[in-house]
């Protein structure tokens, strides 16, 4: 039997380049989160020199103080701990002790005093709107759900540490919110929805994501000072991921009792609808929307039939600028800008919110949101649209959409997938090291030819 010299392709230590060193996520340094937590101080800072609000004054030395402290720990400390420490930290300064100071010495923003007096009213004559208002703090520009929110404190009333805490309408706000986000997430993990990341990069933990979440300004100040528009965007979160998950009917409960809130929760119906569309099928987008629109008209209609005018007045028109009464929302966003123009401006105002409201609706249509992700950023720019175009408008609206998009990326942590392959590319196994070595086998069984 004759033998050949056969040569096998090698590949030595010395010709494999390997992938470089895998470099700390810019989440896992401590410079990222001792600059994030400094920046957060500065902002709550700003407030006690520039607000003239109390509840705002205070909360800003308490969070200065909370935050500059969480900065000093996420530098001074290793490793993991550090994190968890300066998060704790900072809900301390920005969440714990500026709450209990101002419920218990009972200042609060004017929403909150609405809120607790539309519950004693709706106890009281079945409609949270009173029917004369002679000022500023005698409208109520919500829906009627929001005042199931005061009822507590009609209940437990004022006297007491103890029933201050549990009757405050801040609290409930807040534990709203904070359900909504944890059923939210709950749910997800359930459906199994939340798309899995690609490759085996680290990520912040979901616990801690949110924790900083709560502790930034953006829902710390609302949280400490007013609330109001906390259980709404739980209440989004929530029906954008009962959406996700394929559950029509859910989801348009949930959508009914965040459009008995506020009215401007109302364009969310239509992306749970788009959503909806392309996880589950039109039929149960429609579900969803029928059961979203028969259960708030539930909810709202008793109000309106009791109090008509007032409802409208209040809810409608106090809002838009063309009630009987200048609304307080004035912050100098282009819509109020316009508006201040005079009624062409307030007309050129609304025609420029419809008009966005309509490039948003079109965009639903045209290329409909396929997961969570997409889903809160298109309601969120919706939203930012109408909360800069309105008539009247605060710059704490904006913190509402950022929320939402920011939750939805800790919820559904999505990555780009690559579409092709790279021409060239090794699959994993052929970087293994293999010894050189000489092979002898048989002609005619796999050798040269």
């Amino acid at each position: 039997m004759r033998f050949r010299r056969v040569e096998y392709p090698v590949t030595t230590a010395d010709t494999v380049t390997g992938p470089p060193a895998p470099s700390l996520p810019w989440w896992s340094r401590r410079s990222t989160w001792a600059t994030g937590w400094l920046l957060a101080a500065l902002w709550a800072a700003a407030f006690p020199v520039l607000s003239s609000l109390g509840t705002h004054r205070l909360w800003g030395t308490s969070a200065a103080l909370g935050y500059s402290a969480a900065a000093a720990v996420s530098y001074g400390l290793p490793g993991p701990r550090a994190r968890r420490a300066a998060v704790a930290v900072a809900l301390v300064g920005a969440v714990v002790v500026p709450l209990v100071l101002l419920v218990l010495t009972g200042r609060a923003q004017s929403e909150v005093d609405v809120i607790e007096r539309s519950g004693r009213l709706l106890l009281e004559q079945g409609t949270p709107y009173l029917s004369h208002p002679h000022k500023v703090a005698d409208y109520t520009p919500y829906l009627p759900a929001m005042a199931l929110l005061g009822i507590p404190k009609a209940l437990v009333g004022d006297h007491g540490w103890a029933a201050r805490l549990l009757g405050d309408a801040r609290i409930w706000c807040a534990a709203v919110f904070l359900l909504c986000l944890h059923s939210a997430r709950l749910m997800l993990r359930h459906s199994r929805v939340a798309a899995t990341p690609t490759g085996r990069r680290a990520r912040l933990p979901y616990g801690t994501a949110v924790a900083v979440l709560i502790a930034s300004p953006l829902v710390a100040l609302p949280l400490c000072v007013s609330g109001v528009d906390l259980p709404l965007t739980g209440l989004c979160c929530l029906a954008l991921a009962m959406a996700a998950g394929g559950r029509p009917a859910a989801a348009g409960l949930v959508l009914a009792a965040v459009c008995s809130l506020k009215w401007t929760a109302w364009p969310a119906i239509a992306v749970a609808m788009a959503l909806l569309g392309s996880v589950a099928g039109r039929r149960a987008a429609l579900r969803c929307a029928g059961t979203a629109v028969a259960g708030a008209t539930l909810l709202i209609l008793p109000s309106a039939v009791l109090s008509p005018a007032a409802m409208v007045e209040q809810v409608l028109a106090f809002p838009t600028g063309r009630g009987d009464l200048p609304t307080p929302a004035a912050s100098p966003l282009p819509g109020r800008l316009l508006a201040d123009l005079g009624s062409a401006g307030w007309y050129a105002a609304v025609g420029l919110l419809i008009c966005g409201g309509l490039a948003v609706a079109a965009s639903l249509v045209h290329r409909p949101p396929a997961h969570l992700r997409a889903a809160a950023d298109r309601l969120a720019i919706g939203l930012l649209v109408a909360f800069t175009l309105a008539p009247a408008g605060r710059f704490g609206y904006l913190a509402l959409p950022l929320v939402l998009m920011g939750w939805a990326r800790l919820a559904d942590p999505r990555e780009p997938v690559p579409s092709r392959k790279v021409r060239g590319a090794r699959p994993a196994h052929a970087a293994l090291v293999v010894p050189s070595r000489r092979s002898y086998a048989p002609a005619g069984t796999g050798g040269e030819r």
